[in-house]
């Protein structure tokens, strides 16, 4: 059972983040699962990311601003643990704090300049 346990609450993650990303970042709620996943190992997000491309589920400008939105979080969550090693939980915190709605907020003032200066269209 405890190993099921984080298991329940990427859903409930998925359908918390997926207004933002779909408001603030202009791409499906299904990218909301590529972001988790590839906190949980970027590789396989960025994998995600593609293959929502390749069956088109996302244009030019939104595989642009998902990639440079995934890649200003924190790398994974095996780098988030030795932050919190390295430098104690508390700043730890602070730094998650800070790191992800700031990609959140870059990736979407990059959405909202791709779409004013239309380079996609």
């Amino acid at each position: 059972m405890c190993r099921r346990a984080p298991l329940v609450f990427l859903p409930f993650i998925e359908r918390l983040g997926s207004p933002i990303v779909v408001t603030v970042l202009g791409l499906p709620a299904k990218a909301t699962e590529a972001f988790l996943i590839g906190f949980l190992r970027r590789d396989y997000g960025s994998a995600g990311i593609f293959a929502m491309q390749e069956q088109g589920l996302l244009n030019t400008e939104q595989v642009v601003v998902s990639l440079v939105t995934i890649t200003l979080f924190i790398p994974c969550i095996a780098n988030l643990f030795m932050i919190i090693k390295e430098r104690e939980a508390k700043t730890a915190f602070l730094m998650t704090a800070f790191i992800f709605p700031f990609a959140v907020l870059v990736g979407g003032l990059l959405h909202r300049v791709l779409i004013w200066l239309e380079i996609f269209n």
